[in-house]
């Protein structure tokens, strides 16, 4: 069964000529919610992950899910200032602009191997800088999963580029 069906497409958001993917169908159908973590669980299940982190905000809706899901912890990748002890960040490029992604220093053991998540990839910007700050910290990205690929964008090329193994629920062309 596809989840494609759960997905609605909002044209002209947030400005002219986007059409945005809007999971929001998708997380309140209980249906469309349980096929999504059951696949991204399902095909990792033999990859001997050892937690599953999530990027701000809505990979930690999927993230907390799949990692409940296979009995394991799981890692919040946040923006600036939102964890209490202490971090380490990195800085990526955005279309217009910058960011910044924050992790604590202790949350991976050394070579703890580590499922990322997110809802959508586009250019992967965002998951690529989140595969280096988790290997700034000791962790090595075994898998990246996000429920919505633009693949003419080529975010997953550039996570590939680094040896992650990738998996999308699905796709849609264009921005």
């Amino acid at each position: 069964m596809t989840i494609e069906k759960y997905i609605r497409t909002i044209p002209d958001f947030p400005k002219p000529g986007i059409q945005y993917r809007d999971i929001t169908t998708l997380l309140s159908s209980a249906e469309g919610l349980r096929i999504s973590v059951e696949r991204i669980a399902d095909h990792f299940a033999d990859a001997e992950i050892s937690c599953i982190a999530g990027i701000e905000a809505r990979g930690f809706i999927f993230g907390t899910a799949v990692a409940y899901k296979m009995g394991l912890g799981f890692v919040p990748l946040r923006k600036p200032g939102k964890l209490p002890g202490e971090t380490v960040s990195v800085a990526y490029k955005l279309e217009y602009g910058e960011d910044q992604l924050e992790l604590h220093v202790d949350a991976f053991e050394d070579g703890a191997n580590v499922l990322l998540i997110d809802d959508l990839i586009a250019t992967g910007g965002t998951a690529e800088a989140a595969v280096r700050l988790i290997q700034s910290t000791g962790g090595n990205v075994s898998g990246f999963c996000c429920v919505v690929d633009l693949p003419d964008l080529g975010g997953m090329d550039r996570l590939r580029a680094h040896g992650v193994d990738c998996l999308a629920l699905c796709e849609f062309e264009g921005e």
